[in-house]
């Protein structure tokens, strides 16, 4: 974005009328609009556009074309009276209309509770405020004696990281891989994509005004991580091809102890007051058991492991799991093979999006990275769209009479919104819609992108089998109806080992207690989705509890997570405390608060089986909280929560 307050900048961008009124053609309306009342332009515009907005996404405008050219020139003659007079450019829009500017960019009616979070995110002064600073001066000899050991170097690892050099405090990143990039490195199969848009799925201190796509392809996404690290010169704190196998705490020394082993087989050691967990819940691939896996002679894979030196073109490909990787692999592979064979134990909703395979044209990237806040705008209106207005849909109504099919209003309205998708994208076959209409309500799995899957399952190379799988031969896989299914390659599409938390590393805490016996094999738990009672100094980020499976981006509740961790880190290093420790009655309210919030969700319900559940039942993946409920309860580090310990006596130290 164009400085805000550089008048050279401004009268450049001025300077030639033609581009600018030309490039202004590819500004989506709500945010050029919100770019006009921001700097001071007359709010009569909302209310003459205001009617021509229906929703948060830019397809849900309709303003005529001869209001839209007016629009854009009220914009070019504003900056050009800020180039003119040299007047600053304001970086907080008028408060007293921001209300009426939230309802008007996205269609909808914002509250008010959303305002503060709104304003955080958009960062219009470009300071991000999520940045936690020291409240004093710290003594060098404090940090020379402070280090923090991080492990993974993926999207969380390298924001972590970023923060930490910021605030001068000594760590080291422990990546598995050769590079970064976490997931967005390790998954490189045909297809591989975010489906939130990357405008918002992208770090809020660090827009980026060059993606190609509004839906970007893992190729982009991996080289966005990778230019974030490289920007803050982190490569000579990450360990590469390194991979974390066991961390003790030692109570005595009030440390962790840390295990590491090196790809090459070597092990190394190294300690730490402070261990940051940025592995996730998808970074362990799941391979199921069905008899006669060894057999096959084909390449067999999971998408997390791609084989690209497997020749896929013209040959019999089967695919097992119709879940996110299968719905990007399927439509990718499916023009290239001979035959497709997919296998499914249960179909999955898929939301179509008319942005998903558009690509963003070079005017739009200019006005991105040129218009003073446009950008700023266009990321909040993708915040709302992809956010909390879903949550409501969520909820079970005990008294709405179709249960089984929906939860509430709302929720069975989306039922025929996607059931009439399915059907016009599947030409009406009644065959192929009911194979691939589910039978649990709309958000009981992962809602997902509709990239062609539907219109992919009438090609003719394509088969559809839901009957399961019984064994695998040398060459076919053979369902329970007996038919046998001739493929040469396989491809696993059947997700991560997500209930196993934190798997394979042994992470030991207080007292001997390990995380395994402390969590089971499938009930991970943690405070805030980040602390555990006997795990000192310990922080997970994306731990249990704080998947999004309701729309929001990964990389938001992240950032929310950091700025909580750097403040309980801030908290150690200037009070000179040695260890902080979650206490039980804040822990075992919060998976209190948690587990009742579930019991009215979609996720819980009877008729949905999915990786958010465990064993019991219980829901120990996924997010119960609106975004703004997760912002607002780790926006500040509350230490009344947590037990301290002093640097020599290991007293309790007052919080």
């Amino acid at each position: 974005m164009t400085a805000p307050n550089d008048t050279q900048a401004l009268k450049a961008l001025v300077g030639d009328r033609f581009h600018l009124a030309e490039a202004l053609k590819a500004a989506d309306v709500a945010p050029l609009l919100m770019v006009l009342i921001h700097l001071g332009g007359d709010p009569a515009w909302l209310d003459r556009i205001a009617p021509h907005i229906q929703g948060p996404w830019s397809f849900h405008e309709h303003t005529p074309d001869d209001l839209k050219a007016e629009l854009r020139q009220a914009v070019i003659d504003l900056l050009a009276d800020y180039a003119t007079t040299g007047r600053q450019l304001p970086i907080t829009p008028p408060m007293h209309l921001l209300p009426r500017m939230l309802d008007v960019c996205t269609g909808q009616h914002v509250p008010a509770e959303y305002y503060p979070m709104v304003l955080e995110e958009m960062d219009l002064a470009g300071d991000d405020p999520k940045t936690v600073k020291w409240r004093r001066p710290v003594a060098r000899e404090a940090l020379d004696h402070f280090n923090v050991l991080v492990i993974g170097a993926g999207f969380s690892g390298v924001a972590m990281g970023i923060k930490l050099k910021e605030a001068g405090i000594a760590f080291t990143i422990i990546e598995k891989n050769e590079t970064v990039g976490g997931t967005w490195y390790e998954n490189s199969y045909p297809g591989c994509g975010v489906d939130t848009a990357n405008h918002f799925y992208s770090y809020s201190f660090n827009n980026n005004h060059d993606w190609d796509h509004f839906f970007a392809k893992r190729d982009e996404i991996f080289h966005y991580i990778q230019r974030n690290s490289d920007a803050n010169a982190l490569g000579d704190q990450i360990r590469y091809n390194e991979e974390v196998t066991s961390a003790e705490w030692d109570d005595a020394a009030q440390l962790w102890r840390v295990e590491i082993r090196g790809n090459d087989g070597k092990a190394s050691s190294a300690t730490a007051n402070v261990v940051v967990s940025a592995v996730g819940q998808l970074n362990r691939p799941q391979m199921p058991t069905i008899p006669g896996m060894d057999d096959f002679e084909g390449p067999a894979f999971h998408t997390a492991r791609w084989n690209h030196e497997a020749d896929i073109a013209g040959r019999r490909v089967g695919l097992i799991g119709t879940g996110a990787s299968g719905m990007q692999v399927g439509p990718a592979i499916a023009p290239i093979v001979d035959n497709l064979t997919i296998f499914q134990r249960s179909p999955h909703w898929a939301m179509a999006n008319p942005l998903y395979f558009e690509t963003v044209s070079d005017d739009k990237k200019w006005v991105l990275k040129n218009i003073p806040f446009y950008a700023k705008w266009f990321r909040f209106q993708l915040f709302w769209s992809s956010s909390d207005g879903f949550h409501p849909m969520l909820q079970i109504d005990p008294t709405w009479p179709d249960q089984k099919r929906s939860l509430n209003a709302a929720n069975a309205k989306i039922r025929e919104q996607l059931e009439a998708h399915i059907a016009s994208e599947l030409n009406h076959d009644p065959e192929l819609i009911r194979k691939s209409t589910p039978d649990y309500p709309p958000y009981g799995k992962r809602m997902l992108r509709d990239n062609h899957w539907y219109r992919m399952l009438t090609r003719t190379n394509v088969d559809l089998v839901t009957d399961h799988i019984d064994h695998i031969e040398k060459d076919a896989v053979v369902t329970k109806d007996g038919v046998r299914h001739p493929v040469d390659v396989l491809v696993f599409a059947t997700g991560f080992q997500a209930r196993r938390m934190l798997s394979p590393m042994h992470i030991e805490g207080r007292d001997g207690i390990t995380i395994r016996e402390s969590w089971g094999e499938d009930d991970p738990r943690a405070h805030l989705g980040m602390t555990m009672p006997g795990f000192p100094n310990l922080f997970l980020i994306y731990g249990p509890n704080t998947n999004l499976a309701h729309g929001g981006s990964a990389v938001f509740h992240s950032e929310c997570q950091i700025r909580y961790i750097m403040q309980a880190i801030r908290e150690l290093v200037e009070t000179g405390a040695t260890s902080v420790e979650v206490k039980e009655k804040p822990f075992w309210d919060y998976q209190e608060r948690v587990d009742v919030a579930h019991r009215g969700m979609v996720w819980s319900h009877p008729g949905v089986t999915s990786w958010y559940k465990n064993a019991a039942g219980r829901v120990t993946q996924n997010s119960p909280w609106r975004l703004v409920d997760y912002r607002n309860m780790t926006e500040v580090f509350d230490p009344s929560e947590y037990e301290f310990r002093g640097p020599a006596t290991g007293s309790e130290k007052a919080a």
